[in-house]
């Protein structure tokens, strides 16, 4: 069965840094576009970055100059560097990918569970 993990999620201080990690397990044959979401206490989820299979990005303005996402395709995982972290950056991130399992025809999106970052003032 196919999974999103995520890890990195953390306790930080304003200013300081975290990386995401989102590792696919299972069988896969191609991983098109993956991003990253947040939904933060009371809002809806939104979308933070996201990059295509041919690695180009985009950003919400909120994050902008700040967050930085990657791929390591080889590895099958998708990483999102946060700096100059910000009280409003906390939120549970959410990875998120358009893959094709192992056999199947169709590509379909799948979520992880979802990593809490916490930036305290």
């Amino acid at each position: 069965q196919v999974q999103l993990v995520e890890s990195g999620g953390g306790l930080v201080q304003a200013g300081g840094s975290l990386r995401l990690s989102c590792v696919v397990s299972g069988s896969i044959s191609a991983i098109n576009a993956m991003g990253w979401y947040r939904q933060a206490p009371g809002k809806q989820r939104e979308l933070a970055a996201i990059i295509t299979g041919g690695g180009r990005t985009n950003y919400a303005d909120s994050v902008k100059g700040r967050f930085t996402i990657s791929r390591d395709n080889a590895k099958n995982t998708l990483y999102l560097q946060m700096n100059s972290l910000k009280p409003e950056d906390t939120a549970v991130y959410y990875c998120n990918g358009n893959l094709l399992e192992w056999g199947a025809v169709r590509f379909r999106e799948l979520w992880g569970q979802g990593t809490l970052v916490t930036v305290s003032s």
